[in-house]
């Protein structure tokens, strides 16, 4: 009970963020506290954080990809094309948006789209003079729904990547369909969901645009290269041997090095870039959350989890993706997937893993607590002014989550019996 107890309380303190503290104000001491009460052996701890440093590399580098990205113009230019290419047209936005979500999620990771392309979006339609709704739910949920495609995607896919035994692209491979059905299912319920602010009428811009917003317009070559290369680096990757950390930290220090030379940055800059903090406070959940599953909660989902040898069948994925979505609204999905890893065993089962991840990235849609980029989801709107309503998520979550579950789930198990 003292595990779980104090796994509350850093869950507690990262939802909530009393005075703005950052997650790891009680995530370090908890993770200390479990050593120092027996909780769980230091040699185990050790361990633990061993296991999650190339995870939590790769997390600071792209998080200092995307900012550099950010800093070069990419988002405030897809803003620009956006506007453009939805001539005022409130479903057209919507649709251009949720492709730029989906999009952006896979490579750069749900973060992105949360901190950087949410912002945009919600500015670019209130600039045209639309709703802003559509579009900062459909980037919420693509943060989450549309995060399984890739091993880069999200930090739970990163953790399930290598425990999968799969290579970057026979991942990206088996989660292609499900990431497709996903996209459909969370397409056609959020354009019904939203067909109100979706027919009103179209207004078209006046007047020249402004110095400010040509610059804006300009085309961020560099930027928009170091992010294909870098993608295709990820792809390659598996190829060649080398673990997709260092492909996102050569796109980083390129970035890196040009801002450097122009004075847009400082190397605190870059650091704070990382959020080095919040990587601590990854390193410290899994040292609870390890504490957590030494003392019975492991032995208890082993004993509802499908095991055996062969390929699982379908039930066996649904009831592995539904067990997994309802532990990531119950605990946060970071901590749901390294407890669900671990009592999956040494070596699970790749569709397990798999459906797994399906249940952790979309189940959280269904509430705040699901996901940490649901709550900056939610804290960057209420910054700008437009506070979500919980009414609205929670009612979008039980109509899509399901479903989109469901058809994703069915997809892998159609992907496994084809490969």
């Amino acid at each position: 009970m003292a595990a779980v107890g104090l796994l509350v309380v850093v869950l507690t303190v990262a939802t909530l963020r009393p005075w703005r503290l950052p997650e790891a104000v009680a995530a370090v001491p908890a993770a200390v506290l479990a050593v120092v009460l027996g909780l769980l052996p230091m040699s185990r701890a050790v361990a633990e954080i061993r296991d999650l440093g190339p995870t939590v590399g790769f997390l600071a580098a792209i998080l200092l990809l995307g900012h550099l990205a950010d800093a070069e113009g990419v988002f405030r230019w897809l803003g620009a094309r956006l506007a453009g290419a939805s001539a005022g047209n409130p479903a057209r936005l919507f649709g251009l948006v949720f492709v730029a979500a989906a999009g952006t999620t896979a490579v750069l990771s749900l973060d992105a789209t949360v901190v950087l392309l949410t912002p945009v979006v919600v500015a670019t339609a209130t600039r045209l003079r639309l709703p802003a709704r559509p579009q900062a739910y459909a980037c919420v949920h693509l943060s989450n729904s549309a995060s399984s495609i890739l091993p880069v995607s999200n930090l739970t896919n990163l953790l399930a990547f290598g425990a999968s035994g799969l290579s970057f692209l026979g991942f990206a491979a088996l989660m292609a369909l499900p990431w497709l059905a996903t996209l459909a299912v969370e397409y056609l319920i959020l354009r019904r969901f939203f067909a109100d602010d979706l027919r009103t009428p179209a207004h078209r811009a006046t007047g020249r645009p402004t110095a400010e917003q040509e610059a804006v317009e300009r085309t961020p070559r560099l930027a928009l290269a170091v992010l294909g290369l870098t993608l295709a680096g990820f792809g390659a990757s598996s190829l060649v041997g080398v673990e997709p950390v260092w492909i996102a930290a050569a796109g980083a220090a390129v970035l890196s090095l040009r801002a450097l030379a122009r004075r847009e940055i400082t190397p605190l800059g870059l650091v704070t870039a990382t959020a080095p903090l919040f990587c601590l406070f990854v390193l410290a959940l899994g040292v609870v959350v390890a504490a957590v599953s030494a003392n019975g909660l492991t032995t208890a989902l082993r004993s509802i989890l499908p095991a055996g040898p062969g390929e699982p069948g379908l039930l066996a994925l649904l009831a592995v993706a539904g067990i997994a979505a309802l532990l990531a609204n119950l605990v946060n999905n970071l901590p749901a997937t390294l407890v669900l890893l671990d009592a999956l065993g040494p070596a699970p089962n790749p569709g397990l893993v798999l459906a797994l991840l399906l249940g952790v990235n979309i189940g959280p849609n269904l509430s705040y607590i699901g996901s940490l980029a649901t709550l900056l989801w939610r804290q960057v709107l209420t910054d700008r002014g437009h506070p979500p309503a919980l009414r609205d998520l929670l009612r979008l979550g039980v109509l899509t989550v399901p479903l989109a579950l469901a058809a994703s789930v069915v997809a892998l198990w159609l992907s496994l019996l084809a490969r």
